[in-house]
């Protein structure tokens, strides 16, 4: 797998350096007793303002390595829009055509985000959600493969090794190896796996909480139901302690209350994995929760659930 100081000569100084070592703050409101810290890890702090810049990079870099990603060929993958924006970003850098297939029901925010980036979309139903695009990027590489590089980012492994080899070490060190539970989301499901057997090849005493929606008509934009959903290659389900259920209502009632006393605005699946470390916070005398947040709140400012009057008062 390459690195991302390898991405950075491939890519001539431009953003790939800036991939990576986003910084790890306190979340006290969360946090219901002394001896017990939430901490919640920024991926918004990348340049493409998500998570998926680093698994982005590696796919790219993997390809790159092996030459399934040469000249003339055109990067297409199906995505919910965050892994999508890396893409397009990464994929200007280096003067490769980007194809995207995308539900059509994914924020404005995305959209315009994708478009800026000159990247090709192809919108996919809203009613199908994220597999109905895995299901199109599968017919059209089907289709054309010698025109396209395909990484397929919910069966790449370079996915989740991009988190084993940055993600891991990264919230190691920042907490000084006191971390004691890891709190993240499943979408690939790459970050939590990846990141999740480094923290445990390093200490198998951290637990390890991914984080789901409830029902499969969810509204938390980037996480995937996985009874009922196409599940991806590189997830592993025998690797958390403990596979937590959010309802999509306290996801955005944690996004709001954390905008409102913390200072801190996330996006809603970084608010998911919020809403499960504050429950696993209650439940300890002591310990050093970190989530694992993908991306930040200014790309939902447009949802609905966001408009004057939704959602409840409470805190959440």
């Amino acid at each position: 797998m390459g690195t991302i100081e390898q991405a950075a000569e491939v890519g001539q100084f431009g953003v790939w350096p800036l991939i990576g070592n986003t910084p790890l703050v306190r979340v006290s409101p969360l946090e219901p007793r002394p001896g017990v810290q939430v901490y919640a890890k920024l991926e918004s702090l990348n340049p493409g303002g998500s998570v998926k810049d680093r698994a982005a990079a590696a796919m790219i870099l993997d390809g790159l390595r092996t030459g399934a990603l040469g000249p003339g060929k055109t990067l297409l993958d199906s995505t919910s829009g965050n892994t999508g924006i890396a893409y397009a970003m990464l994929g200007a850098s280096l003067g490769y055509p980007v194809t995207l297939c995308v539900p059509s029901s994914v924020a404005e925010e995305r959209k315009r985000l994708l478009r800026v980036y000159g990247a090709e979309v192809i919108w996919t139903s809203p009613l199908e959600g994220s597999d109905g695009a895995i299901r199109m990027a599968r017919e059209l590489h089907a289709d054309h493969r010698d025109r396209y590089f395909y990484p397929d980012q919910y069966n790449n492994p370079a996915n989740w090794h991009a988190h084993y080899e940055t993600t891991g070490p990264e919230i190691l060190a920042q907490t000084g190896g006191r971390i004691t539970h890891f709190v993240a989301g499943l979408g690939t499901s790459g970050t939590f796996v990846g990141a999740g057997r480094r923290l445990r090849e390093v200490n198998p005493a951290i637990r390890l909480i991914s984080v789901q929606p409830d029902s499969p008509l969810h509204g938390i934009e980037g996480l995937k139901h996985m009874a009922s959903a196409i599940v991806p290659g590189i997830y592993d389900p025998t690797l958390a302690d403990e596979d937590a259920r959010v309802e999509t209502e306290a996801a955005w009632d944690m996004l709001r209350r954390l905008a409102r006393e913390a200072g801190l605005l996330v996006g809603a699946s970084g608010a998911a994995a919020l809403t499960v470390a504050s429950r696993v916070a209650q439940g300890l005398e002591r310990g050093l929760v970190v989530a694992l947040i993908p991306d930040g709140g200014e790309r939902y400012l447009s949802d609905r659930m966001l408009a004057p009057g939704a959602g409840r008062t409470g805190s959440g």
